[in-house]
């Protein structure tokens, strides 16, 4: 039996997380599929009331795609409650190269990544740096407040 994996993202603004989330995983916005010019179009092609898609649902894509096809789908979906509380999971963004790279410049790769997703709209939580241990990672928090290790 076949399988694929889709990972849902409830959110309040998908357009946003989509923009951010293509960034931080260099993915790309997931095009409408074919013979359709939105999402949207594609949903009330396919039967979905008009009544069950906020505005502006679909008109630009809500989700995400890895181009080189080995990571999952990532959906964006919009949710009228906000996050009240930390992730239950969270992605690692292993960035430095794992423990066969020397500590500086793993160091070196987290902090560019971190900069690059300060840049587009992340928020630092703390920073790890513990030589002794041969660690160094930054926790950070997505646009919507959710939590991600760059390592």
């Amino acid at each position: 039996m076949e399988m694929t994996v889709q990972l849902t993202i409830d959110c309040s603004d998908p357009q946003r997380m989509v923009t951010f989330w293509a960034e931080a995983l260099s993915y790309v916005p997931e095009p409408p599929p074919a013979g359709h010019a939105t999402w949207r179009a594609y949903w009330a092609a396919a039967g979905v009331p008009e009544a069950e898609l906020p505005d502006g649902a679909g008109d630009i894509p809500e989700s995400i795609i890895d181009p080189a096809g080995r990571g999952p789908r990532v959906w964006f979906q919009q949710v009228p409650e906000p996050k009240v509380a930390k992730n239950r999971w969270h992605f690692d963004l292993k960035v430095g190269g794992g423990r066969d790279v020397p500590l500086d410049v793993r160091t070196q790769r987290v902090n560019a990544t971190v900069e690059r997703l300060v840049k587009a709209g992340a928020t630092v939580l703390r920073i790890k740096d513990e030589p002794d241990m041969g660690l160094y990672a930054a926790a950070m928090q997505d646009p919507e407040g959710n939590e991600f290790d760059v390592v």
